[in-house]
């Protein structure tokens, strides 16, 4: 997932490393305002420290492996997206391609998830030709604003049915594809009360709305008994459990062609989509040509976290 942070207040602090660096008076910022604007997009992020291994996990992938993998590759592709490619992003694990690897490649059609992350190294490797070979730069700045705008909210959407799905908002339904669930399940009440809760802090403009939104129906089903208690500080889990765990020989085969161009063109448009509607939002579009500025490096940061994802057993965002 990627983030921005936009700046108000006039650049002070003109003199230093981080001045001449990044090009705080340039962009209209300040030291300040980078500082509260860093903090801002991590409280904004945070939930997919604990969202993207509920999803993964659904492969019968090691929790614990993710929750680590998820932090160590939201880290370094977060500070490539600023140290290289200048952009006031965060990047982290994409819900988009984790929940159609989970749900569709190992659910829906019974690949193991071994198998499955086989698929997407492949996939993964066609991704690194077509952004070396700028083919990739191409088909983003090709794609018309309407486009655009229709990805970042299909993405969204994709997403917003597997959280009415997992919650038992909605159920599968043979007439309908869904229908509604039953509100008087626990885990449902739970999650209406958290989109009750996150939707009013959002409206408000609160600070870190969702992260509250989580904790809050946290403490809630602790005292429900409905979550498991494991304590406040502990070592980091293993991430050996998924570790270059990927089969690729297992995915060498021809049933497996079609479901590694869908990671491709899932990887690539999910990119796409989220990076245009971040780059309108942070003003980072040219208005004479349409183009992204900036575009080249912050695809190479993307492309680096891709090749720390894969080798984590995760896919991350903007891979």
């Amino acid at each position: 997932m990627m983030e921005k942070q936009s700046s108000v207040e006039q650049p002070i602090g003109k003199s230093g490393f981080l001045e001449r660096y990044f090009k705080l008076s340039q962009h209209g910022t300040s030291v300040k305002n980078e500082l509260i604007g860093g903090i801002t997009t991590f409280a904004t992020m945070a939930y997919i420290i604990f969202v993207n291994p509920n999803i993964m996990s659904a492969s019968g992938m090691d929790p614990g492996a993710l929750f680590v993998a998820t932090c160590i590759g939201a880290a370094i592709g977060t500070l490539m997206m600023g140290l290289f490619a200048n952009w006031p992003v965060g990047l982290a694990p994409g819900m988009g391609l984790n929940a159609f690897f989970a749900f569709t490649v190992v659910g829906e059609m019974g690949y193991s998830w071994q198998v499955a992350l086989g698929a997407v190294f492949i996939s993964g490797v066609i991704f690194v030709g077509l952004s070396v070979s700028r083919v990739r730069e191409w088909i983003i700045n090709s794609i018309p604003a309407s486009l655009r705008y229709g990805m970042t909210a299909g993405v969204g959407l994709f997403l917003g049915i597997i959280g009415l799905k997992s919650a038992g908002i909605v159920v599968g339904s043979q007439a309908t594809l869904v229908t509604l669930g039953y509100f008087t399940q626990p885990q449902a009440i739970l999650a209406a009360v958290c989109f009750f809760i996150i939707s009013v802090l959002a409206v408000k403009q609160v600070f870190g709305a969702v992260l509250i939104g989580i904790f809050s129906v946290t403490l809630i089903g602790l005292g429900l008994d409905l979550v498991e208690y494991g304590g406040i500080f502990s070592a980091p889990p293993s991430i050996a459990p998924t570790f270059m765990a990927m089969d690729i020989a297992g995915a060498l085969n021809v049933g497996m062609i079609s479901i590694i161009l869908a990671f491709l063109f899932v990887n690539i448009f999910d990119t796409a989509g989220t990076l245009m509607g971040v780059a309108e939002r942070a003003n980072l579009i040219n208005k004479e040509t349409g183009k992204i500025d900036g575009l080249p490096r912050a695809l190479k940061a993307a492309l680096l976290l891709n090749s720390v994802g894969r080798h984590g057993s995760l896919k991350l965002f903007g891979s």
